[in-house]
């Protein structure tokens, strides 16, 4: 039952039951209203004395009986409700009927396939691709470098059969589909062609991430594009992973998956055999890195370099440029200039920021106040560090050029021949949109950040970076005070390996994953509930409420989690294996 998540039992009509299968939308009364759901059992009577209730209506198809089963594993696996994950598999609008013959996937039947038996048509074999595809089943990592195009990996795997492709991005999804229809296959474009998938006339169902949910008859292989891409992995609980639910799905399926990145995480050389290609291609594939030791620099100069400046100047039409700074807004930390006292919330006393001359925000508790010193009154403050925003401004001052900016929620992409922004700039650009180098302003922020993943995100944006340059006909410029960094030196040498050196022995000894399976939980339950919980180690709270809940393996982890019910007063949050650590 969507939103409760529970199962209840409901007569089906007469007129109903030729057109009730596993996973089928429904309505049904309950406690004097119409609310969804799907059919995920048929018991083979009700209990003595109960008289039933009539289903009110038939909504339309749903996910096949092999998804259903999966939502159940999937609730386990990451502490969830299974309505969610059937909410997520389930048509972005209702199916009534699908075109032509639907599959035989009826209640007590085996998995969906065409009933006119046409086997769709897969892309056009390619004439080479890049690295042959393992023919053992199980996750499969091919590591390719980030110049590479996968379309031609995916053509080859279409060959075995229908196929799932997620990609990160639903406008990468859009490019590649296009693509392989080009070559001449049958290819279902998620969510939009859902029904297509679900009769089973695609020979390559792809999509952005809630894609791996979606639905593809005698799935042969499945392939994962960047799979070390931090946006494969749900921000909100529950905290599912697309590359581990697909190898469940094709561990259930006997199929590969295709795992392709170029530069696999921890996490995934310890799922499976990593295959490469020969190292001098592979360096082809990675773009030119320049550092700029900043450890000498005159303090003065702020954020930007001689080099940095000379870069922007240089810009022109066919070679743009690209900056990236990781802080949003105008100024992110300021402090007294008369007292020296930083600028914090009187409410919440974290640090604020400044949207705007003269004004003050909090983004922790929302409070706005004028740009005022709360300890000695003086309205002088100086910025500590800045945002996108004033350092555009610092920047079309310095180089004498005009200079756009790209957040998360710039809604157009600037023109100019310079840009700064967030990440968001480059997963807003494509390979073709004339860039000739991208900067990263402040890459310490990267490097540094107390996460566990750190290294492993900062070399992912160094990947995409060289891949919107197109290999080794641009640039990437990286202002750091740590050149010696093993992102650094992975990114420069084209060898992804050298930013995991040293990082087995040290999560090991942390008993992080991949050596241990990790849950945070947090809420006003949160202490009252991991109270409760056996056979796992728990610490915390960390200063934020936060407690950690580690197990030797992913199963024992889950096991414990499934173990306690949930509070029914008191907000409680479980992130099993969350992508930010």
């Amino acid at each position: 039952m969507a939103g409760l998540d529970k199962e209840f039992d409901y007569l089906i009509p007469a007129e109903m039951a030729g057109e009730m299968a596993l996973g089928t939308e429904v309505r049904v009364p309950l406690h004097g209203r119409r609310v969804g759901g799907w059919v995920v059992a048929r018991p083979d009577a009700p209990a003595a004395g109960v008289t039933l209730r009539p289903l009110a209506k038939r909504r339309g198809i749903g996910p096949a009986p092999d998804l259903v089963d999966l939502a159940e594993w999937a609730a386990w696996r990451w502490a969830g409700k299974r309505s969610w994950f059937l909410k997520t598999a389930s048509a972005p609008r209702a199916v009534p009927r699908l075109a032509g013959p639907e599959p035989a996937d009826r209640l007590g039947s085996g998995p969906g396939a065409p009933a006119d038996g046409r086997r769709p048509r897969p892309p056009a074999r390619p004439p080479r691709s890049p690295i042959d595809l393992p023919a053992a089943t199980g996750l499969q990592v091919l590591r390719l470098a980030p110049a590479v195009d996968p379309t031609p990996v995916v053509a080859e795997a279409a060959q075995l059969g229908p196929i799932l492709v997620v990609v990160p991005t639903a406008a990468r999804a859009a490019v590649l589909a296009a693509r392989l229809r080009r070559a001449g296959g049958d290819v279902a474009l998620l969510p939009d062609d859902w029904a297509q998938a679900r009769a089973g006339r695609a020979a390559v169902v792809i999509g952005s991430m809630a894609a791996a949910w979606g639905p593809c008859p005698g799935l042969a292989a499945a392939v994962v594009v960047d799979a070390h891409d931090e946006t494969l992995v749900a921000e909100g609980a529950p905290t599912w992973g697309a590359v581990a639910l697909l190898a469940e799905r094709v561990r259930r399926a006997g199929a590969p998956l295709y795992a392709l990145t170029p530069c696999p995480p921890p996490e995934l050389v310890a799922a499976g055999p990593v295959h490469v290609v020969e190292p001098g291609a592979e360096r082809a594939g990675w773009a030119p890195v320049e550092i700029v030791d900043r450890r000498g620099d005159d303090p003065r100069l702020g954020l930007w370099s001689e080099r940095l400046v000379q870069l922007v100047r240089a810009a022109r039409p066919g070679r743009r440029v690209a900056l990236v700074l990781n802080r949003a807004g105008r100024v992110r930390i300021l402090a007294c200039a008369a007292c020296g006292d930083l600028a914090r919330c009187e409410k919440c006393h974290a640090a604020v920021s400044s949207p705007e001359p003269g004004r003050l925000h909090c983004d922790h508790c929302g409070l706005d106040r004028p740009g005022v010193c709360a300890r000695c009154g003086s309205t002088r403050l100086k910025a500590l560090r800045l945002g996108v925003t004033r350092a555009r401004e610092e920047l079309e001052t310095l180089a004498g050029r005009p200079v756009g900016e790209v957040t998360a929620s710039s809604t157009v992409l600037a023109d100019d021949e310079v840009v700064i922004g967030t990440e968001a700039v480059l997963r807003r650009f494509d390979p073709a949109s004339g860039l000739g180098a991208i900067a990263f302003v402040d890459f310490d922020q990267e490097l540094l950040a107390p996460r566990l993943r750190a290294t492993d995100e900062a070399l992912g944006l160094l990947a995409l970076a060289s891949r919107l340059v197109r290999g080794r006909a641009g640039r990437i410029v990286v202002q750091t005070r740590l050149p010696e960094h093993p992102a650094l030196i992975a990114a420069s040498t084209g060898d992804p390996a050298r930013a995991t050196e040293g990082q087995e022995e040290l999560r090991r000894a942390l008993r992080m994953p991949p050596f241990a399976a990790v849950a945070q939980v947090h809420g006003a339950a949160a202490a009252e509930w991991v109270a409760r919980l056996a056979g796992v180690e728990v610490l915390g709270p960390d200063p934020s409420g936060r407690w950690m809940v580690k197990a030797g393996d992913a199963a024992t982890l889950c096991d414990a989690l499934a173990a306690v019910p949930r509070p029914l007063t008191g907000t409680l949050r479980v992130a099993v294996e969350p992508g930010r650590l």
